[in-house]
């Protein structure tokens, strides 16, 4: 996989600069190995780029002192070409009247490479985004016309793109194609970025553009059209979420506040204004012959969660699909009496994308489950629920996932008229929620006991088996530790081999009807030397180390046993000096193939 990088381009009153450094700053999050920026002054257009951190490359080159009104910045994160100073964005072409910041993959880029060296064209640097420049310096060098050169360009590409490129005459022109690129609206400026966090702090309002959507920001005026100069008009939103949502505040990583802030997400999940569209949900589900649900990452484990509680509660019949498989599984069988639900907490998945558009080719409803309303998938789907989590920074999602749970959770107990009884233990779940996060410092202490460790397996069975596999995703993420979710049913098929003394076992036993099964797999680990961790509501001697569970309705465990491996992983991390915030290779949203 490959992953998104941060566009920010500026044009206003102040100083370009030093805007463009504290919203890439605030875009961190996204993942990046090099920055850059370039600005405009005296009719010149001026790049400073290099590796590292912003804070690093802006100490170094003084970024945040280019002069200049007009502005674009990058966060880069390699895909073609290693991690260079050359490498890095704003890419210039050969006459340096333009300058491009680029996310995504141009697929003929060798192509264009070879044609334009043949027109005398120069390369710098060994990325298909640099292509964009030349590109765009070919057709604008021949009428210095930037919206016919922004046209030509765009219809010369191929593959996933948003780019923003910034003209040597003050203007600034933005184009996407399956990459988010989003326009923010100030009284004396304006923004145009791949993140709403990118100008949150300056606007919150937005024009969030469509696919073969361009934009020209010039003389004070923005101007949209499309690939075919058609002009355009698309909806200003305002943006609901709050800066302060995106601040740490007391806590010491972004991943740890939001670990705390599931107490009030999930019940927020459970009491969302999603009523009206939960009976849309309701509708397409029950008339559909064949149900599909797709997802990546974590919110496939979502997924596999939905399935289960559709079976077993709402006696519904459905699929569970990886994104990355679904064009090689379901596409034959999809039709226009098929649902497909995707999973996404960005809205921007690649996979869940490509998955989404091939299903809908094929007559299929699409309904989707999102943390943000605007994002792609949202804007594509027939229907979608609404996560309301607000900014998650941490790149290892965990509110996001307890959120999707209880909106699925919820909409499952409408479709069986209450039979999860979500909403009516509403106040024992957050009773519970809270005890569960009171455990922080045992786990901590926990950790802080644990060394040498090399391989983690953690077991579940049933409803916990997807929570096993998420919690060995976040102890990977977070402390890139070997980590392994196993249905515990399944240990003697193989996986009981890989256990010895050297090994930690995880085991995921609440008190319901997989207890004592899964407690004769335990006493099979214990058997062979192996530490292992109980999470339970019910102690056991077999158990080296335990963390104790609420006692709550066992329908529900999922949503508090998470916690406890979130936590571990949270501190797993610390004591390898990992940041949690920023895995190393990961980024929070996967926008390209």
């Amino acid at each position: 996989m490959l992953f998104v990088c941060s566009i920010i381009g500026y044009k206003g009153k102040s100083l370009a600069a030093p805007v463009l450094i504290d919203s890439l700053k605030r875009m961190e999050y996204r993942g990046y190995d090099s920055v850059g920026i370039a600005t405009i002054t005296d009719g010149k257009i001026l790049v400073r780029k290099g590796v590292g951190k912003v804070a690093e490359v802006n100490k170094s080159l003084e970024l945040v002192r280019m002069p200049g009104l007009v502005g674009i910045g990058h966060t880069r994160w390699a895909t073609h070409g290693g991690v260079t100073g050359n490498n890095a964005h704003p890419h210039s072409a050969c006459t340096k009247d333009i300058a491009v910041v680029h996310n995504g993959i141009i697929e003929n880029y060798d192509a264009l490479k070879e044609e334009l060296i043949l027109l005398g064209h120069r390369f710098k640097s060994q990325t298909d985004s640099e292509v964009i420049a030349h590109l765009l310096e070919a057709h604008y060098s021949r009428e210095r016309n930037i919206k016919q050169a922004m046209i030509e360009t765009c219809n010369r590409l191929k593959g996933t793109y948003a780019f923003v490129a910034v003209f040597e005459e003050g203007a600034i022109s933005g184009a996407r194609f399956d990459e988010p690129l989003i326009i923010g609206i100030m009284d004396n400026g304006y923004f145009i970025s791949s993140d709403i966090l990118g100008f949150l702090k300056y606007t919150d309002k937005a024009i969030f553009l469509d696919n073969k959507d361009i934009a020209i920001i010039n003389a004070g005026k923005l101007e949209l059209f499309d690939f075919e100069g058609l002009s355009v008009k698309r909806p200003t939103t305002q943006v609901a979420w709050e800066l302060g949502a995106a601040e740490k505040g007391a806590y010491a990583h972004h991943t740890l506040k939001e670990i705390h802030e599931q107490v009030r997400t999930v019940i927020e999940g459970i009491s969302s204004d999603n009523k009206e569209k939960i009976g849309t949900f309701c509708n397409f589900l029950t008339n559909a012959k064949s149900i599909y649900i797709t997802g990546s990452g974590t919110s496939y484990h979502s997924a596999l969660i939905l399935k289960h509680i559709f079976g077993k509660f709402a006696k519904i019949r459905s699929e569970t699909i990886m994104s990355s498989e679904f064009q090689y599984i379901a596409l034959d069988s999809i039709d226009e009496t098929s649902v497909l639900i995707a999973i996404s907490q960005s809205g921007e998945t690649a996979d869940v994308l490509q998955s989404v558009k091939a299903a809908k080719q094929k007559g299929a409803k699409i309904l989707s489950v999102v943390n943000v309303p605007t994002s792609s998938l949202a804007r594509i789907s027939d229907s979608f629920l609404n996560v309301n989590c607000g900014p998650e920074i941490g790149v290892a999602a965990t509110k996001s996932f307890t959120g999707q749970l209880s909106v699925l959770y919820n909409l499952t107990d409408r479709l069986c008229n209450g039979c999860v009884g979500i909403a009516a233990n509403k106040n024992e779940l957050m009773t519970a929620l809270n005890l569960i996060l009171a455990a922080e410092n045992n786990i901590a202490n926990m950790v802080d006991i644990m060394d040498d460790i090399k391989d983690i397996y953690i077991l579940g069975r049933s409803l916990h088996y997807p929570i096993a596999l998420e919690g060995a995703l976040k102890i990977k993420e977070l402390a890139y530790i070997h980590a392994e979710g196993i249905a515990a049913g399944e240990l003697k098929h193989g996986p009981l081999a890989l256990i010895d003394k050297n090994t930690m076992v995880v085991v995921i036993n609440p008190l319901d009807a997989t207890f004592n099964d899964t407690i004769s797999s335990a006493h099979e680990i214990k058997a062979r030397g192996a530490i292992v961790i109980g999470i339970s509501d019910k102690e056991n001697d077999l158990y080296d180390h335990f963390i104790k569970l609420p006692k709550i309705k066992e329908t529900l465990f999922p949503l508090i046993e998470v916690i406890p491996l979130q936590t571990v992983a949270y501190y797993l991390a610390l004591k390898k000096n990992a940041d949690p915030d920023y895995p190393r290779n990961l980024a929070k949203s996967v926008t390209v193939k």
